[in-house]
């Protein structure tokens, strides 16, 4: 069984994150001129890429596995590309530029992945930032971004979400604790990923991908926590 791979918020990153903003004050209470916070997850195998976000280099040298950010950025359009680590410049992207919109308040992660054909591509993903009501349970969303057919997760060994493909995700509400967590072929039982151990923390949203490549042997799983918001009624 290959070993999984978590991956951590690179803080070294942040002083190469050309679009760091002082944090806004008032905590984590949504007010319509907060910024935007964007995270990069860099979810294309055996590539180390340069991330240029509205032209100007934003990641030098970003890994795979490696998660980055959440930058602050203002609301707006943004062009977003990736480059062989050594471009000198944005002309030449292997994946984009993707034009993303991002609202004030919105928390964003910008994944650059494989489709489901194992070519390079990227999404966007709108993070939920709701804090639950209780907040003795979390929220756990598994988004499917390898290059792999539809999968089942398995809790315990149980299926808890069904038929899920590239590049959607999935959400659960689930009682604050650790659980066994594996990805298996839909309809199968027989882990590709894991079984690991996945943390739900309460009042949080535990964000997994899936990414990688099932045909080349390099599928891993990255971990992104995001917490959730007070005050943010309007939102799901």
């Amino acid at each position: 069984m290959r070993k999984v791979i978590f991956a951590a918020g690179a803080a070294s990153l942040a002083a190469t994150l050309a679009f760091a903003a002082p944090a806004q004050a008032g905590g984590w209470h949504h007010h319509e001129d907060d910024p935007a916070l964007l995270s990069v997850l860099h979810g294309v195998p055996g590539l180390t890429v340069d991330v240029w976000v509205n032209g100007n280099l934003t990641l030098d040298d970003f890994t795979p596995g490696t998660l980055a950010g959440p930058l602050e950025l203002p609301a707006g359009d943004y062009d977003i590309a990736i480059t062989a680590a050594d471009a000198t410049s944005v002309d030449n992207p292997v994946i984009g530029p993707v034009n993303v919109e991002l609202e004030e308040g919105g928390n964003y992660t910008a994944v650059a992945h494989l489709d489901a054909d194992g070519a390079p591509t990227a999404s966007l993903f709108t993070n939920d930032t709701k804090a639950p009501r209780n907040d003795q349970k979390g929220k756990l969303t598994v988004r499917h971004v390898a290059a792999a057919p539809a999968v089942d997760v398995l809790a315990g060994g149980v299926p808890v979400i069904e038929g899920l493909s590239n590049p959607d995700e999935a959400k659960l509400k689930l009682k604050a604790g650790t659980i066994s967590a594996a990805v298996a072929a839909a309809g199968t039982t027989d882990p590709v990923i894991g079984p690991a151990d996945i943390t739900v923390e309460g009042g949080k949203n535990t964000i997994v991908y899936a990414w990688g490549s099932l045909a080349d042997g390099t599928l891993a799983v990255a971990v992104q926590t995001v917490d959730g918001r007070e005050n943010c009624d309007e939102r799901d």
